[in-house]
Protein backbone atom coordinates (compact mmCIF):
# COMPACT_ATOMS: atom_id res chain seq x y z
CA UNK A 1 0.00 0.00 0.00
CA UNK A 2 1.14 3.64 -1.02
CA UNK A 3 2.08 6.08 1.98
CA UNK A 4 -0.82 8.24 0.44
CA UNK A 5 -3.01 5.95 -1.14
CA UNK A 6 -5.18 6.76 -3.71
CA UNK A 7 -9.05 6.54 -3.94
CA UNK A 8 -11.68 7.49 -6.57
CA UNK A 9 -15.38 7.22 -6.71
CA UNK A 10 -17.60 5.54 -9.22
CA UNK A 11 -20.99 7.09 -9.35
CA UNK A 12 -23.63 5.09 -10.56
CA UNK A 13 -26.20 6.97 -12.82
CA UNK A 14 -27.21 4.92 -15.57
CA UNK A 15 -30.80 3.93 -14.16
CA UNK A 16 -34.19 4.88 -15.82
CA UNK A 17 -35.57 5.75 -12.13
CA UNK A 18 -38.99 4.52 -13.64
CA UNK A 19 -40.63 4.60 -10.18
CA UNK A 20 -40.40 8.54 -9.86
CA UNK A 21 -42.69 8.42 -13.21
CA UNK A 22 -40.71 11.71 -14.28
CA UNK A 23 -40.30 12.75 -18.17
CA UNK A 24 -35.68 12.23 -17.28
CA UNK A 25 -34.49 9.83 -15.16
CA UNK A 26 -34.64 10.54 -11.58
CA UNK A 27 -31.08 11.55 -11.30
CA UNK A 28 -31.46 15.05 -13.77
CA UNK A 29 -34.44 16.36 -11.88
CA UNK A 30 -33.43 19.21 -10.13
CA UNK A 31 -33.64 19.99 -6.17
CA UNK A 32 -32.87 23.94 -5.73
CA UNK A 33 -31.51 24.59 -9.47
CA UNK A 34 -29.37 21.81 -9.15
CA UNK A 35 -29.79 18.29 -10.76
CA UNK A 36 -29.35 15.31 -7.99
CA UNK A 37 -26.33 13.98 -9.67
CA UNK A 38 -24.78 17.66 -9.74
CA UNK A 39 -25.47 17.31 -5.52
CA UNK A 40 -24.07 13.66 -5.83
CA UNK A 41 -20.67 14.70 -7.62
CA UNK A 42 -20.31 17.96 -5.46
CA UNK A 43 -20.17 15.69 -2.16
CA UNK A 44 -17.24 13.75 -3.09
CA UNK A 45 -14.78 17.40 -3.95
CA UNK A 46 -11.14 16.38 -3.56
CA UNK A 47 -11.90 13.04 -5.10
CA UNK A 48 -11.64 11.67 -8.78
CA UNK A 49 -14.73 11.26 -9.54
CA UNK A 50 -15.83 8.29 -12.89
CA UNK A 51 -19.47 8.97 -13.64
CA UNK A 52 -21.80 6.29 -15.32
CA UNK A 53 -24.84 7.29 -17.02
CA UNK A 54 -27.49 5.79 -19.42
CA UNK A 55 -26.59 5.72 -23.33
CA UNK A 56 -29.42 7.91 -23.85
CA UNK A 57 -28.63 10.53 -21.16
CA UNK A 58 -25.33 12.16 -22.49
CA UNK A 59 -26.93 15.69 -22.82
CA UNK A 60 -28.28 15.57 -19.88
CA UNK A 61 -24.95 14.86 -18.35
CA UNK A 62 -23.24 16.99 -19.96
CA UNK A 63 -25.90 19.71 -18.54
CA UNK A 64 -25.18 18.84 -15.36
CA UNK A 65 -22.18 18.68 -14.89
CA UNK A 66 -20.97 22.09 -16.16
CA UNK A 67 -18.27 23.82 -14.58
CA UNK A 68 -16.07 21.12 -13.66
CA UNK A 69 -13.40 19.02 -14.35
CA UNK A 70 -14.52 15.27 -14.65
CA UNK A 71 -13.32 12.21 -16.52
CA UNK A 72 -15.04 11.58 -19.62
CA UNK A 73 -18.31 9.18 -18.66
CA UNK A 74 -19.04 5.57 -19.24
CA UNK A 75 -22.10 3.99 -20.41
CA UNK A 76 -23.82 1.42 -17.82
CA UNK A 77 -24.88 -1.84 -18.70
CA UNK A 78 -28.43 -3.45 -18.42
CA UNK A 79 -27.96 -3.97 -15.44
CA UNK A 80 -26.13 -1.94 -12.09
CA UNK A 81 -23.43 -4.61 -11.84
CA UNK A 82 -22.41 -4.43 -15.43
CA UNK A 83 -22.58 -0.69 -14.79
CA UNK A 84 -20.33 -0.71 -11.74
CA UNK A 85 -17.85 -3.28 -13.28
CA UNK A 86 -17.58 -0.80 -16.62
CA UNK A 87 -17.20 2.21 -14.14
CA UNK A 88 -14.03 0.06 -12.96
CA UNK A 89 -12.81 -1.21 -15.57
CA UNK A 90 -12.19 2.54 -16.59
CA UNK A 91 -10.58 3.22 -13.25
CA UNK A 92 -7.88 -0.11 -13.94
CA UNK A 93 -5.55 1.80 -15.38
CA UNK A 94 -5.35 4.39 -12.28
CA UNK A 95 -3.43 1.93 -10.06
CA UNK A 96 -5.96 2.85 -6.84
CA UNK A 97 -5.60 1.77 -3.35
CA UNK A 98 -9.45 2.06 -2.81
CA UNK A 99 -12.43 2.94 -4.70
CA UNK A 100 -16.07 4.02 -3.47
CA UNK A 101 -19.04 3.38 -5.18
CA UNK A 102 -22.20 5.63 -4.86
CA UNK A 103 -25.56 5.43 -6.01
CA UNK A 104 -26.41 8.89 -7.86
CA UNK A 105 -29.95 9.09 -6.34
CA UNK A 106 -27.83 9.59 -2.77
CA UNK A 107 -27.18 13.53 -3.14
CA UNK A 108 -27.22 14.61 0.46
CA UNK A 109 -24.09 11.91 1.55
CA UNK A 110 -22.08 13.82 3.99
CA UNK A 111 -18.15 14.39 4.07
CA UNK A 112 -18.11 12.60 7.39
CA UNK A 113 -19.85 9.68 6.08
CA UNK A 114 -17.54 10.02 3.38
CA UNK A 115 -14.45 10.10 5.85
CA UNK A 116 -15.52 7.28 7.85
CA UNK A 117 -15.49 4.79 5.06
CA UNK A 118 -12.17 5.72 3.71
CA UNK A 119 -10.47 5.64 7.31
CA UNK A 120 -11.52 1.82 7.93
CA UNK A 121 -10.19 0.67 4.66
CA UNK A 122 -6.95 2.82 5.61
CA UNK A 123 -7.65 0.63 8.46
CA UNK A 124 -7.09 -2.46 6.71
CA UNK A 125 -11.08 -3.62 5.57
CA UNK A 126 -11.22 -5.03 2.26
CA UNK A 127 -15.00 -4.17 2.02
CA UNK A 128 -16.92 -1.49 3.79
CA UNK A 129 -20.79 -0.13 3.93
CA UNK A 130 -21.96 2.27 5.85
CA UNK A 131 -25.57 1.40 7.58
CA UNK A 132 -28.51 2.56 9.74
CA UNK A 133 -29.69 0.49 12.11
CA UNK A 134 -33.90 -0.57 11.91
CA UNK A 135 -35.85 0.90 14.81
CA UNK A 136 -38.98 -0.79 14.05
CA UNK A 137 -40.13 -4.23 14.44
CA UNK A 138 -40.03 -6.53 11.60
CA UNK A 139 -41.69 -8.91 10.70
CA UNK A 140 -41.38 -12.22 7.88
CA UNK A 141 -44.48 -12.86 5.82
CA UNK A 142 -45.90 -15.38 3.50
CA UNK A 143 -49.27 -14.93 1.61
CA UNK A 144 -50.42 -12.24 3.91
CA UNK A 145 -49.51 -14.02 6.79
CA UNK A 146 -46.53 -13.34 9.46
CA UNK A 147 -44.38 -16.31 9.75
CA UNK A 148 -41.76 -14.69 12.03
CA UNK A 149 -40.40 -11.85 13.99
CA UNK A 150 -37.16 -11.26 13.03
CA UNK A 151 -34.61 -9.59 15.63
CA UNK A 152 -33.99 -6.13 14.38
CA UNK A 153 -30.50 -5.80 16.32
CA UNK A 154 -29.08 -8.32 14.21
CA UNK A 155 -30.01 -6.50 11.16
CA UNK A 156 -29.57 -3.27 9.54
CA UNK A 157 -30.17 -0.98 6.37
CA UNK A 158 -27.38 -0.60 3.92
CA UNK A 159 -26.44 2.48 2.28
CA UNK A 160 -23.74 4.08 -0.06
CA UNK A 161 -20.93 4.56 -0.15
CA UNK A 162 -19.76 1.50 -0.26
CA UNK A 163 -15.74 1.19 -0.26
CA UNK A 164 -13.65 -1.59 -1.31
CA UNK A 165 -9.73 -2.42 -1.96
CA UNK A 166 -9.93 -1.67 -5.47
CA UNK A 167 -8.00 -5.15 -6.82
CA UNK A 168 -10.27 -6.91 -4.50
CA UNK A 169 -14.04 -5.38 -5.76
CA UNK A 170 -12.50 -5.57 -9.40
CA UNK A 171 -11.47 -9.11 -9.85
CA UNK A 172 -14.32 -9.88 -7.89
CA UNK A 173 -16.27 -7.99 -10.45
CA UNK A 174 -14.87 -10.06 -13.39
CA UNK A 175 -15.31 -13.23 -11.41
CA UNK A 176 -19.03 -12.26 -11.20
CA UNK A 177 -20.09 -11.90 -14.57
CA UNK A 178 -23.27 -13.30 -15.75
CA UNK A 179 -24.52 -13.58 -11.85
CA UNK A 180 -26.75 -10.57 -10.50
CA UNK A 181 -26.20 -9.23 -7.07
CA UNK A 182 -28.44 -6.32 -5.64
CA UNK A 183 -24.73 -4.26 -4.37
CA UNK A 184 -21.81 -4.57 -4.44
CA UNK A 185 -20.97 -5.65 -0.77
CA UNK A 186 -23.44 -8.96 -1.99
CA UNK A 187 -20.19 -9.98 -4.18
CA UNK A 188 -18.04 -9.69 -1.08
CA UNK A 189 -19.96 -11.84 0.56
CA UNK A 190 -20.52 -14.46 -1.69
CA UNK A 191 -16.93 -15.28 -3.00
CA UNK A 192 -16.23 -14.94 1.16
CA UNK A 193 -14.65 -11.44 1.66
CA UNK A 194 -15.38 -10.53 4.62
CA UNK A 195 -17.52 -6.88 4.93
CA UNK A 196 -17.06 -4.33 7.58
CA UNK A 197 -19.64 -1.67 8.69
CA UNK A 198 -19.51 1.80 9.67
CA UNK A 199 -22.22 3.68 10.99
CA UNK A 200 -24.42 5.49 8.23
CA UNK A 201 -26.55 8.91 8.17
CA UNK A 202 -30.53 8.57 8.25
CA UNK A 203 -30.25 11.90 6.29
CA UNK A 204 -28.13 9.66 3.10
CA UNK A 205 -31.79 8.62 1.44
CA UNK A 206 -32.06 7.50 -1.39
CA UNK A 207 -34.20 9.41 -3.89
CA UNK A 208 -36.23 6.74 -5.22
CA UNK A 209 -40.09 7.86 -5.37
CA UNK A 210 -41.22 11.52 -5.81
CA UNK A 211 -42.58 11.67 -2.56
CA UNK A 212 -38.91 11.64 -1.54
CA UNK A 213 -38.19 14.32 -3.79
CA UNK A 214 -40.39 16.36 -2.02
CA UNK A 215 -39.45 14.65 1.56
CA UNK A 216 -35.61 16.14 0.81
CA UNK A 217 -36.78 19.57 -1.14
CA UNK A 218 -38.07 20.46 2.52
CA UNK A 219 -34.75 19.09 4.11
CA UNK A 220 -32.70 21.51 1.84
CA UNK A 221 -34.77 24.34 2.63
CA UNK A 222 -34.09 23.86 6.27
CA UNK A 223 -30.50 23.31 5.86
CA UNK A 224 -27.79 25.82 7.57
CA UNK A 225 -27.37 29.50 5.49
CA UNK A 226 -24.16 31.38 6.16
CA UNK A 227 -23.23 34.10 4.33
CA UNK A 228 -19.61 35.33 4.34
CA UNK A 229 -18.36 38.58 3.41
CA UNK A 230 -15.07 39.60 1.71
CA UNK A 231 -13.11 42.80 0.80
CA UNK A 232 -10.16 43.74 -0.99
CA UNK A 233 -7.41 46.43 -2.27
CA UNK A 234 -4.73 47.07 -5.13
CA UNK A 235 -3.32 50.16 -5.64
CA UNK A 236 -2.49 51.01 -9.64
CA UNK A 237 0.88 50.65 -11.32
CA UNK A 238 1.95 51.33 -14.70
CA UNK A 239 0.32 48.71 -17.29
CA UNK A 240 -2.29 48.70 -19.42
CA UNK A 241 -5.00 46.68 -18.45
CA UNK A 242 -6.95 45.40 -15.39
CA UNK A 243 -7.83 41.88 -14.51
CA UNK A 244 -11.62 41.74 -12.87
CA UNK A 245 -13.36 38.71 -12.40
CA UNK A 246 -11.34 37.13 -14.90
CA UNK A 247 -11.85 39.98 -17.51
CA UNK A 248 -8.86 42.05 -18.75
CA UNK A 249 -10.58 45.67 -19.30
CA UNK A 250 -8.44 48.38 -20.67
CA UNK A 251 -7.17 50.95 -18.72
CA UNK A 252 -3.68 53.40 -18.12
CA UNK A 253 -2.79 51.20 -15.73
CA UNK A 254 -2.53 47.50 -14.36
CA UNK A 255 -2.90 46.40 -10.54
CA UNK A 256 -0.81 46.00 -8.24
CA UNK A 257 0.11 42.67 -6.50
CA UNK A 258 1.98 39.06 -5.80
CA UNK A 259 -0.47 37.33 -8.04
CA UNK A 260 -2.53 38.81 -11.06
CA UNK A 261 -4.21 41.35 -7.99
CA UNK A 262 -7.69 40.78 -9.78
CA UNK A 263 -9.28 42.38 -6.87
CA UNK A 264 -12.94 40.98 -7.66
CA UNK A 265 -12.12 37.82 -7.57
CA UNK A 266 -9.87 37.98 -4.44
CA UNK A 267 -12.96 39.36 -1.99
CA UNK A 268 -15.12 36.40 -3.77
CA UNK A 269 -12.64 33.78 -2.22
CA UNK A 270 -12.50 35.63 0.97
CA UNK A 271 -16.89 35.60 1.12
CA UNK A 272 -16.40 32.11 0.01
CA UNK A 273 -14.02 31.02 3.01
CA UNK A 274 -15.57 33.23 5.38
CA UNK A 275 -18.97 31.02 5.21
CA UNK A 276 -17.20 28.19 5.59
CA UNK A 277 -15.34 29.62 8.50
CA UNK A 278 -12.05 28.54 6.88
CA UNK A 279 -9.73 32.02 7.44
CA UNK A 280 -8.87 34.26 4.87
CA UNK A 281 -6.91 34.41 1.41
CA UNK A 282 -3.85 34.71 3.20
CA UNK A 283 -4.03 32.22 5.37
CA UNK A 284 -4.26 30.01 1.95
CA UNK A 285 -2.45 31.78 -0.43
CA UNK A 286 0.05 33.75 1.69
CA UNK A 287 1.85 36.63 -0.95
CA UNK A 288 5.37 35.23 0.62
CA UNK A 289 4.96 32.42 -1.31
CA UNK A 290 6.50 32.75 -4.47
CA UNK A 291 4.37 29.76 -6.16
CA UNK A 292 1.50 32.30 -6.26
CA UNK A 293 3.39 35.12 -7.93
CA UNK A 294 1.53 36.04 -11.36
CA UNK A 295 -0.75 33.45 -10.73
CA UNK A 296 -4.89 33.37 -12.04
CA UNK A 297 -7.22 34.57 -9.20
CA UNK A 298 -9.36 31.95 -11.23
CA UNK A 299 -7.58 29.03 -9.34
CA UNK A 300 -7.50 30.58 -6.07
CA UNK A 301 -11.85 30.79 -6.47
CA UNK A 302 -11.73 26.80 -7.47
CA UNK A 303 -9.72 26.20 -4.58
CA UNK A 304 -12.09 28.14 -2.11
CA UNK A 305 -14.85 26.86 -4.10
CA UNK A 306 -13.38 23.34 -3.64
CA UNK A 307 -13.29 23.69 0.40
CA UNK A 308 -16.63 24.65 0.82
CA UNK A 309 -17.83 21.62 -1.04
CA UNK A 310 -15.73 19.31 1.24
CA UNK A 311 -17.19 21.05 4.05
CA UNK A 312 -20.51 20.11 3.20
CA UNK A 313 -21.30 23.32 1.25
CA UNK A 314 -23.03 24.70 -1.28
CA UNK A 315 -22.49 28.37 -3.16
CA UNK A 316 -26.31 29.52 -3.38
CA UNK A 317 -25.59 32.99 -4.81
CA UNK A 318 -22.62 35.38 -5.33
CA UNK A 319 -22.86 39.28 -4.70
CA UNK A 320 -19.71 41.32 -6.35
CA UNK A 321 -19.25 44.95 -5.54
CA UNK A 322 -15.94 46.89 -7.93
CA UNK A 323 -15.45 50.24 -6.36
CA UNK A 324 -12.98 52.88 -8.26
CA UNK A 325 -14.06 55.55 -10.58
CA UNK A 326 -12.16 54.23 -14.08
CA UNK A 327 -11.82 52.11 -15.71
CA UNK A 328 -15.70 52.34 -16.57
CA UNK A 329 -16.70 48.96 -16.05
CA UNK A 330 -20.40 49.09 -17.60
CA UNK A 331 -19.36 46.65 -20.93
CA UNK A 332 -17.72 44.46 -18.84
CA UNK A 333 -20.08 43.65 -16.34
CA UNK A 334 -21.79 40.60 -18.37
CA UNK A 335 -18.65 38.78 -19.27
CA UNK A 336 -17.44 38.91 -14.99
CA UNK A 337 -20.71 37.45 -14.41
CA UNK A 338 -20.42 34.46 -16.79
CA UNK A 339 -16.97 34.03 -15.75
CA UNK A 340 -17.89 34.06 -11.84
CA UNK A 341 -21.14 31.52 -12.68
CA UNK A 342 -18.38 28.98 -14.36
CA UNK A 343 -16.02 29.06 -11.82
CA UNK A 344 -18.43 27.78 -9.28
CA UNK A 345 -20.56 25.68 -11.73
CA UNK A 346 -23.92 28.61 -10.89
CA UNK A 347 -26.73 29.51 -12.51
CA UNK A 348 -25.66 33.37 -14.42
CA UNK A 349 -28.53 34.50 -12.45
CA UNK A 350 -27.08 33.71 -9.03
CA UNK A 351 -24.25 35.31 -9.70
CA UNK A 352 -24.45 39.79 -9.53
CA UNK A 353 -21.58 41.81 -10.39
CA UNK A 354 -22.11 46.00 -9.74
CA UNK A 355 -19.75 48.30 -10.11
CA UNK A 356 -19.37 52.12 -8.01
CA UNK A 357 -17.67 55.30 -7.66
CA UNK A 358 -16.82 56.82 -4.39
CA UNK A 359 -17.45 59.99 -5.76
CA UNK A 360 -13.84 60.72 -5.86
CA UNK A 361 -13.41 60.60 -2.24
CA UNK A 362 -10.77 58.25 -0.84
CA UNK A 363 -8.08 56.43 -2.35
CA UNK A 364 -10.63 55.40 -5.15
CA UNK A 365 -11.62 58.69 -5.92
CA UNK A 366 -8.16 59.90 -6.40
CA UNK A 367 -7.46 56.90 -8.97
CA UNK A 368 -4.58 55.58 -6.74
CA UNK A 369 -6.52 51.92 -6.83
CA UNK A 370 -9.70 49.57 -7.19
CA UNK A 371 -11.53 47.81 -4.07
CA UNK A 372 -13.55 45.18 -4.27
CA UNK A 373 -16.27 43.44 -1.85
CA UNK A 374 -18.44 40.67 -1.87
CA UNK A 375 -20.89 38.23 -0.13
CA UNK A 376 -21.29 34.62 -1.03
CA UNK A 377 -24.47 32.97 0.51
CA UNK A 378 -23.17 28.82 1.17
CA UNK A 379 -26.26 26.41 1.92
CA UNK A 380 -24.88 23.71 4.55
Amino acid sequence: MSKNPKCAVVIVAGGSGARMGADVPKQYLEIEEKTILRHTIDAFAGYDVQVVIGKEDRDLYDKSVVGLNLSEPVIGGATRQESVFNGLQALAKERLDYVLIHDAARPFVCKALIERVVEKLQAGAQAVVPVIAINDTVKQHRGGVITQTVDRNSIAAVQTPQGFVFQTIYDLHQRAQGMEFTDDAGICEDFGIQVHLVDGDIKNQKITTEDDLKSNCEKEKAMDIRVGSGFDVHAFEEGDAVTLCGVAVPHSHKLQGHSDADVALHAIVDALLGAAALGDIGKHFPPSDPQWKGKNSQKFVEHAHTLVREKGGRVNHIDVTIICEKPKLAAFIEPMRVNVAAMLGMPLDKVSVKATTTEKLGFTGREEGIAGQATATVIF
